[in-house]
């Protein structure tokens, strides 16, 4: 006899949305490509993993007629391109290794796997912490979009977590670039750090965005890291590699401040890059008492001579060389009217800096090199 529950199509197409990038890649184990459905008398539990990241949502059943828990493996990609075309609430029945969907005058039905094939989850989260889940997804967002795909540098590839008794770091670096966001507010007696992947912050960022849980915890499961929502866990292996030493680079001995409007710095940089057309071209800024000069030469497309307004710069004037799309990508993070930064030398990073909401983000750019081509 068919054991039957119902569940709400919505709810399991967003689980199952967000499990299409786990169930889709390719692993050494085919079975990856199924996810796992234990269902239960009020609750269904669905498992998804590639071996690198896992993910475990739930929700409620509105009914079920299963007195005992029961688990078995569906093909990940096609029972969310089914669910997907439907509507309300979906009848699933189990039978004769088949799991029948209906919904209203829709039937139909998919072949299932033994549960056993599915390879082990993780189990046994110690929980460490927890933050605002608004407050994680606006800290990921500060620094996330600097990680790069595919460096040389293994290392570079992810980002790097540090909390203490004296708050949270999140780190990013490309090598050319670093970004960084400091909370004091959140904080650990015991320091730890890890090194998350790339694949995994943009992962978590994306449930964070489309769950409506309001706390997230973090925690450990024997190597793996592990954020907790009301009705969900992701895990993450961590990378081994080591993150560089980027201390000695944040230092501001002998840096001088001063400030300029962002909007207009933004456009400015634009434009600059507009006239790049795929060449790795440096941008000359000249700093002055009251005027930042912006010039870049490109013989093959044209020219740009543009002042800027600069506020509260104490220090002897400045030339500096910067590529404009390195400087471009790390000031769409900020929202300043008016942004502050520190410079010292042709030689040494601009040090862009904002606090906001109790956090500070620092942004950083290595000057491009004097004996670097400028135009062709």
């Amino acid at each position: 006899m068919a054991q039957t529950f119902t569940v709400d199509q919505k709810t399991l197409l967003s689980i199952l949305s967000s499990m299409q990038p786990i169930c889709t890649k390719r692993t050494t184990m085919d079975i990856t490509s199924f996810v796992l459905f234990q269902v239960g008398h009020k609750e269904l539990v669905l498992k998804s993993t590639d071996l690198e990241i896992s993910l475990q949502a739930s929700c409620s059943l509105a009914e079920s007629d299963f007195v005992e828990n029961q688990s078995f493996l569906v093909s990940g990609r096609r029972i969310f391109d089914l669910v997907k075309e439907l509507e309300n609430s979906i009848l699933f029945s189990l039978a004769h290794n088949q799991l029948s969907l209906h919904a209203g005058s829709v039937q139909l039905a998919l072949n299932i796997k033994d549960a056993q094939e599915f390879p082990p989850f993780p189990e046994r989260i110690e929980n460490l912490m927890h933050f605002d889940a608004n407050v994680l997804s606006e800290l990921l967002d500060k620094v996330a979009f600097l990680i790069p795909q595919n460096n040389a540098n293994p290392a570079l590839n992810g980002l790097l977590l540090e909390i203490s008794e004296l708050g949270l770091k999140m780190t990013t670096t490309d090598g050319h670039c670093l970004a960084q966001v400091y909370s004091p507010a959140n904080k650990l007696d015991q320091e730890k750090k890890w090194l998350l992947p790339r694949r995994a912050v943009f992962e978590i960022k994306k449930i964070l965005e489309s769950s409506e849980t309001a706390h997230i915890f973090l925690g450990i499961c024997n190597n793996q890291l592990v954020f907790s929502g009301e009705s969900f866990n992701f895990f993450t292996k961590l990378l081994a590699d080591q993150f560089p030493r980027y201390q000695s680079i944040l230092e501001r001995d002998g840096f001088i401040p001063a400030s300029v409007d962002r909007n207009q710095l933004v456009k400015t940089l634009r434009r600059s890059a507009c006239l790049l057309s795929g060449q790795f071209l440096a941008t000359q800024f000249g700093f002055t008492k009251e005027k930042i000069s912006v010039s870049l030469q490109n013989r093959e497309v044209g020219k740009l001579n543009e002042e800027l307004s600069l506020q509260g710069f104490e220090g002897s004037s400045l030339d500096i060389r910067f590529y404009a799309p390195y400087l471009l990508s790390g000031l769409q993070a900020f929202s300043d009217d008016s942004i502050k930064f520190y410079l010292k030398n042709a030689t040494r990073p601009i040090i862009f800096e904002s606090e906001h909401n109790g956090a500070q983000l620092t942004y950083l750019v290595m000057p491009v090199s004097p004996t670097s081509p400028t135009s062709h």
